[in-house]
């Protein structure tokens, strides 16, 4: 597998849970009922891609760190 940057814009976030629903070894929700990333997530790469391609605002971005490419959301 890829090594993945995975960030989350927080100011987009609205706290719908769809990530930590499909992936909750990787992502979480924090008292403010915004997304957090695992410091060390969990879950496999399609769970993570399936947790990012469910987010209702596209706040989180996955990106391969060994090329660059950002895989979602898709530019």
């Amino acid at each position: 597998m890829s090594k993945l940057k995975i960030t989350i814009d927080r100011d987009e976030c609205i706290g719908d849970g769809a990530c930590e629903g499909e992936a909750p070894d990787t992502f979480s929700m924090d008292d403010d009922a915004k997304a957090v990333v695992a410091e060390t997530p969990g879950d496999d790469f399609e769970t993570i891609m399936a947790a990012a391609e469910a987010c209702p605002t596209e706040c989180i971005k996955v990106i391969d760190t060994e090329t660059g490419e950002q895989l979602c959301p898709k530019e």
